[in-house]
């Protein structure tokens, strides 16, 4: 069967000051999701879902639908606070989503085959879904899982701090470890995370996770023992997210599967902040100006 794309897409944005999965970047008002969806097509893949929250389901749907119908079977699930969060716990007293990790959690009926996760405000280029597209149709492990690893010197923005996945990768290239760091910025042209006020010195080669990862299902029921668990310890702490590197972690550490580092040398870009708004628009009609895409996606 075809890998099926799952498109974070149900964050709230808070430092873009919008709905940035559906704000226009390209030369013909095409969003950055547009662009994955493209590529996922003409990759292999074979279903997409988009994982929103229920207030953007209805706007995402009249925007993307139109496009999709007779190319690629579509879905939407939804992530809502509340969703597969353990009945016994009552009422979820937060406005935040629970992350990435509790995101992908939220599609898991909709998703019956090797499958890959993207999110909805990166660029990642057509090289990282034909690698994806070939992993998840080919091995059949089912607890060999996968990654796109970029340069961290790649993802930086200009205007701002970034979270990233730091990863380091065994000889075997598989990997050894990922932490989620929540503070990267570059000084002096020094790149550091800092952690309670303390600055640690990153190499600039050093490879990220910019969340594009590929599993097997067998993902699924892992993840929901660990978000059972980490709901009950953070039901009090209403901006406690749950992390897809917690996940992987624990698949590695706990002998459950491992995890294959595709590397990437692109560019990759995206929106943190409005201000990197006109740098990813002309990354995209460069793009289009060297033919890598039509002049029109659709």
């Amino acid at each position: 069967m075809k890998p099926t794309l799952l498109i974070l897409a149900a964050g709230i944005g808070s430092r873009y000051g919008g709905i940035k999965q559906l704000d226009q970047f390209g030369p013909n008002g095409e969003t950055i999701i547009d662009y994955s969806l493209y590529d996922a097509i003409r990759s292999g893949f074979g279903k997409v879902v988009f994982i929103v929250r229920e207030e953007i389901k209805e706007s995402a749907e009249a925007l993307f639908a139109p496009k999709l119908k007779g190319k690629i079977e579509y879905d939407f699930a939804i992530q809502g606070v509340q969703s597969y969060v353990p009945e016994d716990l009552g009422t979820v007293e937060r406005v935040k989503p629970w992350g990435t990790g509790h995101a992908t959690l939220c599609a898991w009926e909709q998703t019956d085959t090797p499958f890959a996760v993207i999110n909805a405000d990166d660029f990642y280029g057509r090289d990282a879904f034909a690698t994806m597209a070939e992993f998840l149709t080919t091995d059949t492990n089912d607890n060999q899982h996968a990654m796109i690893g970029y340069e961290l010197k790649r993802t930086l923005s200009e205007n701002g701090t970034v979270s990233r996945g730091v990863c380091i990768e065994r000889p075997d290239h598989n990997l050894e470890s990922v932490i989620e760091r929540t503070k990267i910025f570059e000084d002096d042209g020094v790149i550091y995370f800092e952690e309670n006020d303390v600055r640690t010195a990153l190499a600039p080669e050093t490879p990220v996770s910019m969340n594009f990862w590929g599993f097997k299902p067998s993902m699924f029921p892992i993840t929901k023992n660990l978000f059972d668990a980490y709901a009950r310890e953070n039901i009090n702490t209403p901006k406690a997210e749950f992390y897809i590197p917690t996940v992987m972690t624990h698949i590695i550490k706990s002998g459950l599967g491992d995890c294959r580092v595709f590397r990437s040398s692109s560019d990759w870009f995206g929106v943190t902040y409005p201000e990197d708004k006109p740098t990813v628009q002309a990354s995209l009609s460069a793009l289009h100006e060297k033919n890598e895409y039509p002049d029109k996606l659709w």
